[in-house]
C-alpha cells in the first residue's frame, strides 16, 4: 500500500517535516509495512524554504538584512542544488513575529530586507528566483523591496521616500533606471497564498492591516497610499498594478514583484509541488495525507490542503485533511475534494498545552486514520 503524506506545518508547534514524521509515525502503528513517501510542503510562507531545500540537497545561506524597521536581522535563504535557483521567503526579511507588537506599525514598515535578499541570492549566482510571499509586516507595495535594488522613489522636492507605507502617498516621481541589471535576466517565480489584489476593501490594507498593527484610520490612509503608487505606476511606467491576482500578498509585494519585476505569480502549493514532484509520487498511490494548523473556510483559498486534495483527485486518490484545529465553515472543503477532515485536539485544555503535545497529538490522529481505513478494507474485503 503507497501512502503519500503531505501536510502543511501546524503554526507554532510543528514544522511541515515534523508534521509528516508524526503522521507517519500514527500510521504505521497499525500499517508497518505501507510504502510511505513524506511530503513536507508549504503555501509559499514560512517552511518554503526548508521544503525546497531539503528535497534538493541544497543549502541554506545566512545574511544580514534591514528589518522591517530598519534594524539589522540575521536572514537566510535557500540555493538548491543545481547552484542556480535561489528559495527566499519574504518573511525572513520583513516578518511580523519579528516585529514585538508595538512595533507593529504598517505605515512605517518596509520590504527593503527582501530587496537584500534578493541581491545576496545574485551575488551568489542566482539565475531563477524562487520567492514565498506571506507573513509580512509591511503594506508598503514592495517599494522598500525596489528601493533596495536601486530603484528611486522620489516626493516632490526630489528626496527619496522614507520606509512605510505611509510615506506613499508623497511619491511624485518613479526612476527605475538605477535597478540591479542582473535583475533583467533573472527568472522570478512567486508563490502566493491569498488572491487578493493590491487595493480595495480586499486588498492588502483593509484584509490584512489590522493584524499588522493599523487602526481604521491607519487602514483607511494605507489603501489610499497605495492606491497613490499604483496610479504613478500607471501613469509613468504604463505598470497596471489594480488588477493583478495576488498583487495584495505580503503587504502588495505581489503586486511590486508581478508588475515591476516581470515575475510569474503562482498559487504557492502548487509552484511547490510542481517543484517537489508530487505528480510522480501520486502515481499508484492508494491514499493521501494532509493537514496544517488550522482547517476553516479560508484554506480554500490557496493553502496546503486544498492543493494538495486537487492534484490527488486528477489522479484518483482519497485524501483525508488533519488539522490542529477546524474552524468556521470548515465542511466546504468536502467541495475541494477533501474526502475526511479531522482535527487531532482530542481535549479541552488551554492553547500553550495543546501546542506543547501537537505531535503526540497529530500522531495519535493519524493512527485512527488508519484504524479506520483497516476496517473499511476489511469489511470490503468480507463483502
Amino acid at each position: 500500500m503507497k501512502i503519500v503524506v503531505a501536510p502543511d506545518s501546524f503554526k507554532e508547534s510543528l514544522s511541515a517535516p515534523h508534521a509528516a514524521k508524526a503522521i507517519i509515525d500514527g500510521f504505521s502503528q497499525i500499517y508497518p509495512d505501507a510504502d510511505y513517501h513524506a511530503l513536507p510542503l508549504a503555501d509559499g510562507g514560512e517552511g518554503t524554504v526548508a521544503a525546497l531545500v531539503t528535497a534538493s540537497g541544497g543549502k541554506v545561506v545566512r545574511c544580514l538584512v534591514h528589518g522591517a524597521r530598519m534594524t539589522d536581522v540575521d536572514s537566510f535563504f535557500g540555493m538548491l542544488s543545481d547552484g542556480k535557483t535561489a528559495v527566499i521567503e519574504v518573511a525572513a526579511a520583513c516578518g511580523l513575529e519579528q516585529l514585538a507588537s508595538a512595533l507593529r506599525n504598517p505605515r512605517l514598515t518596509t520590504s527593503f530586507g527582501v530587496g537584500e535578499l534578493i541581491l545576496a541570492a545574485l551575488d551568489q549566482g542566482a539565475e531563477h528566483l524562487l520567492v514565498g510571499l506571506g507573513g509580512t509586516a509591511s503594506n508598503d507595495a514592495g517599494a522598500g523591496m525596489l528601493q533596495a535594488l536601486g530603484a528611486h522613489l522620489l516626493d516632490g522636492n526630489g528626496k527619496e521616500l522614507a520606509p512605510g507605507g505611509a510615506a506613499l502617498s508623497q511619491l511624485a516621481r518613479i526612476d527605475l533606471s538605477n535597478l540591479d541589471p542582473r535583475l533583467q535576466s533573472l527568472d522570478i517565480e512567486v508563490a502566493f497564498d491569498v488572491s487578493n489584489q493590491l487595493c480595495g476593501p480586499n486588498g492588502a490594507s483593509f484584509v490584512f492591516g489590522a493584524q499588522k498593527g493599523a487602526d481604521s484610520q491607519g487602514i483607511i490612509e494605507l489603501d489610499s497610499a497605495l492606491n497613490h503608487f499604483a496610479r504613478r505606476c500607471q501613469e509613468q511606467l504604463d505598470v497596471d498594478l489594480l488588477n493583478i491576482e495576488g498583487g495584495g500578498a505580503a503587504g502588495g509585494l505581489g503586486a511590486a514583484f508581478s508588475g515591476l519585476l516581470g515575475a510569474k505569480l503562482r498559487p504557492g502549493v502548487d509552484l511547490l509541488m510542481d517543484a517537489l514532484g508530487i505528480d510522480e509520487m501520486l502515481q499508484g498511490a492508494d491514499l493521501v495525507i494532509t493537514g496544517e494548523g488550522r482547517l476553516d473556510g479560508q484554506s480554500a483559498s490557496g493553502k496546503t490542503p486544498v492543493g494538495v486534495a486537487k492534484r490527488a483527485g486528477q489522479f484518483g486518490v482519497p485524501v483525508v485533511a488533519i488539522g490542529g484545529s477546524l474552524g468556521s465553515d470548515y465542511q466546504t472543503l468536502y467541495a475541494c475534494g477533501i474526502d475526511v477532515i479531522l482535527s487531532c485536539i482530542n481535549r479541552i485544555d488551554t492553547l500553550p498545552a495543546i501546542l506543547a503535545t501537537a505531535e503526540q497529538d497529530l500522531t495519535e490522529a493519524a493512527r485512527n486514520v488508519a484504524a479506520l481505513w483497516q476496517i473499511a478494507h476489511r469489511h470490503q474485503e468480507s463483502s
